[in-house]
């Protein structure tokens, strides 16, 4: 039996390998007949699954760039019964702030991070400055703790020197990290308020802190998301998801264009993202400067030092 549909138009991965592994996951062939796709499969319910892919890749290509694990992705949703709930989130409000100011997706690259978070127990999510990752990702966070989905929000950076070492900055430890964490402070105070902020956090509902004091700990009932994980070293970043616990949200991002550990050392976003991606559970999300929505002056920014690099 077939089905026709519209030609797809991909752009970061090539329309054989998106074919390849749409036919693997759903046991069936895929042939293009002029601009329709044929979708020739015997078991209706894989059928329907394969041709809901394609046809949502067909709608969202119109939108934004398609990659190999937003492909992977579809069809994960595709077998868990979420293709439809993704696709109608274009215009959907992820969180009201306290001064009325919705925030949503405003890409494709954002809303597939979005989603992924509500649905993975660990999203892992890489992209150039300006696109999101730190901000949605608190609010995904807080969304989820104000919907009581967990108890708390642990979000945590790694301190990386930048001149001065922690040890020599004047104040006790909260004073010491405050600059290293001041971005989530910013995030939380726009998402929540800074009085209703200041509340959660004296009373240990909402934590940041270094990536240092997450050693040893387990963490339960929470949102956990590491920021600027770029700076982690593979050792940090095996510690730190080996502190997931039971009911725990987990988010990874960073940007590898900002990388400011020793020279010669591995970075533990890339690290992990090499060694998990084929992991059950695990989602790896890579927004691209089409993600930027900073001024427009910063994709112009980053387009042109991403030219300069692959000049050498």
């Amino acid at each position: 039996m077939t089905e026709t549909l519209a030609d797809i138009n991909t752009q970061a991965i090539s329309l054989p390998v998106c074919f390849e592994k749409i036919e693997a996951a759903f046991e069936c062939s895929l042939e293009i007949d002029g601009n329709d796709i044929v979708v020739d499969c015997d078991n209706s319910l894989m059928r329907s699954r394969a041709t809901g892919v394609i046809d949502a890749l067909n709608r969202l290509s119109k939108t934004g760039e398609i990659d190999a694990r937003l492909v992977e992705y579809l069809i994960f949703l595709a077998n868990n019964g979420g293709l439809e709930d993704f696709l109608s989130k274009e215009d959907a409000i992820i969180y009201t702030t306290p001064s009325g100011r919705p925030i949503k997706a405003k890409t494709l690259g954002q809303r597939y991070y979005t989603d992924a978070l509500s649905r993975s127990e660990l999203t892992i999510c890489s992209g150039p400055a300006g696109t999101g990752k730190t901000f949605l990702g608190v609010a995904m966070a807080v969304r989820a703790f104000r919907n009581r989905e967990v108890s708390r929000i642990i979000l945590t950076r790694p301190a990386v020197e930048a001149g001065e070492r922690l040890g020599f900055l004047p104040g006790d430890i909260e004073e010491k990290v405050n600059p290293y964490m001041r971005p989530i402070y910013d995030a939380l105070t726009v998402l929540l308020g800074q009085e209703l902020f200041e509340r959660y956090f004296e009373k240990g509902l909402i934590e940041v802190s270094p990536l240092a004091f997450m050693r040893g700990r387990n963490l339960d009932d929470a949102f956990v998301l590491l920021d600027e994980a770029q700076n982690t070293t593979a050792e940090q970043m095996k510690m730190f998801l080996t502190r997931i616990g039971l009911n725990c949200r987990a988010c990874v991002c960073g940007d590898f264009t900002q990388i400011d550990l020793p020279r010669g050392t591995t970075s533990g976003l890339y690290d992990c993202i090499n060694v998990l991606a084929d992991i059950e559970g695990i989602s790896i999300v890579s927004l691209k400067t089409a993600d930027i929505v900073r001024n427009p002056l910063v994709t112009r920014i980053v387009e042109a030092y991403d030219r300069r690099d692959k000049e050498g």
